[in-house]
């Protein structure tokens, strides 16, 4: 559906395109919080599952910044995490104000279990483009995510 709003045609077209971008990634969305939702996981918790995993150790305002996350949200994600037993945090022993996450051997292992999953649901919901959509796709939203640098 298409925007009803009466501006200009800048504006309605940007309009238009994010109503399209907002649902196509709704979609892909859905179908692959399906992975995270079986595993009693939010997408957030997947996030830095998946980070440590295939990064290794980080800060924990290092991973609050890679998945965008504030630094109160990505602590609740961590203790949340800790309390399952999946990462650990430990205080940098030459900077004790620092602490970095680790994955525990129960959340590498299930991490490595249910990763496969989500690459094949990725890879399913982008198999209605061809191969230089995806990389054009990639690109475009490579650029709107910098945003104007001006």
């Amino acid at each position: 559906m298409p925007t009803r709003y009466d501006g200009t045609d800048d504006e309605e077209r940007a309009l238009n395109a994010f109503i399209r971008f907002s649902r196509a990634f709704n979609t892909v969305n859905q179908n692959i919080r399906e992975t995270f939702r079986a595993h009693d996981l939010s997408s957030g918790q997947f996030g830095v599952l998946e980070t440590l995993h295939h990064v290794g150790p980080l800060y924990q305002g290092e991973l609050g910044e890679k998945l965008l996350q504030s630094k109160g949200n990505i602590s609740t994600i961590i203790s949340n995490l800790a309390e399952r037993d999946l990462v650990e945090r430990r205080r940098d022993p030459e900077d004790r104000r620092y602490v970095k996450v680790h994955l525990t051997e129960s959340g590498e292992s299930l991490i490595a279990d249910i990763f496969p999953d989500h690459a094949e649901r990725i890879l399913e919901a982008f198999d209605v483009l061809e191969d230089d959509e995806i990389d054009t796709f990639s690109r475009l939203c490579k650029k709107l995510g910098l945003g104007n640098t001006s």
